[in-house]
């Protein structure tokens, strides 16, 4: 009996430290309260202070955590400055926020040096990001430390706007996240704006017979076609929810319904059956039960946070984010 018990008792505990290394836990939520108690305020002023002036910088600040996180986990890689490293990766050129990000690491080591890791200041400042646009807040665990390798080559899973639904599955799953996830954090793309170049190809010569994609609304076609001018334009700036590219909310989806989503890899989750179903949910269709598009995504942004996190006394505390120690 005794050793039955044992062996229940040990296959719990290795079944715990498993789940922690796969799903990245030893974060929680209010981890700086005894060491640096105004972490949090700091970060978030910092980031207020910078978005209000550039309300831009917010998706910006949102898009970079989602890119950390997709490779090496979530450690602060893509901040690393330097030849090779995750930030000259092509993906990762467009990136913006990195100042905000210094400006509040800068803050923090003057009130508690050696403390607050980089990785967790890019983790809260994108929930303050989304909030600062009008969404929800979310309880942000912390307790990430620093990564110390940061390769461009290994920036070879991220999502792609050309990506097909099964594909970004795929990407996702790898990462511990589900389709429900999916389509939850790629509303994301509620705030903020995208190059022409990254779905000019849907506009014309899309099909054999050189017509624009068919799944895009006719009348918003030409409105893209003016707005991305065929061999020229590339770098044109468009909103990636039309109509609504300052506010968080769920209109992303309701663009998506009408055929107006921007990149391919978007509007594809309403023309495919099992990512369909979650936006209608968001947007309340057809007696579905619905979803709260705000919560939901705290809820998967907390998930998605805790991908292959450093923590105890693996990786480091930077003192600058743009460099390891």
């Amino acid at each position: 009996m005794e050793g039955s018990l044992f062996k229940v008792v040990f296959l719990l505990l290795v079944f715990s430290i498993v789940n922690t290394l796969v799903y990245g836990q030893g974060t929680r939520v209010g981890f700086y309260s005894s060491t640096c108690s105004q972490a949090e305020s700091i970060v978030k002023s910092t980031v207020a202070s910078h978005v209000n002036s550039d309300s831009s910088l917010a998706p910006g600040l949102l898009r970079m955590h989602f890119h950390d996180c997709f490779v090496q986990g979530c450690d602060a890689s893509v901040l690393v400055a330097g030849s090779g490293t995750e930030k000259t990766a092509f993906p990762n050129l467009g990136l913006r926020g990195f100042e905000v990000i210094e400006d509040a690491k800068t803050k923090l080591e003057a009130a508690c040096p050696g403390v607050v890791s980089c990785a967790d200041i890019v983790a809260l400042a994108a929930r303050d990001s989304v909030v600062l646009s009008g969404g929800l807040s979310w309880q942000v665990p912390t307790g990430r430390r620093d990564g110390r390798v940061s390769q461009a080559s290994d920036v070879n899973n991220l999502p792609a706007p050309g990506d097909s639904v099964d594909e970004q599955k795929q990407k996702f799953a790898t990462k511990g996240l589900n389709t429900q996830d999916l389509v939850t954090l790629v509303g994301g793309h509620t705030i903020g704006t995208t190059a022409c170049q990254f779905f000019s190809n849907r506009l014309r010569n899309f099909t054999t017979n050189g017509a624009a994609d068919p799944s895009i609304d006719p009348s918003f076609l030409s409105q893209l076609q003016t707005l991305c001018p065929q061999n020229s334009g590339a770098t044109n700036r468009i909103a990636l929810d039309t109509g609504s590219q300052n506010k968080f909310d769920n209109s992303y989806y309701a663009n998506l319904r009408n055929g107006r989503g921007i990149l391919q890899s978007d509007q594809a989750l309403w023309n495919d059956a099992s990512t369909k179903t979650f936006v209608q949910r968001y947007l309340g269709l057809r007696g579905l039960l619905g979803l709260t598009f705000n919560v939901e995504f705290g809820n998967s942004m907390v998930k998605m946070s805790n991908i292959g996190v450093k923590t105890g006394v693996d990786g480091e505390i930077r003192k600058i984010c743009s460099a390891f120690n």
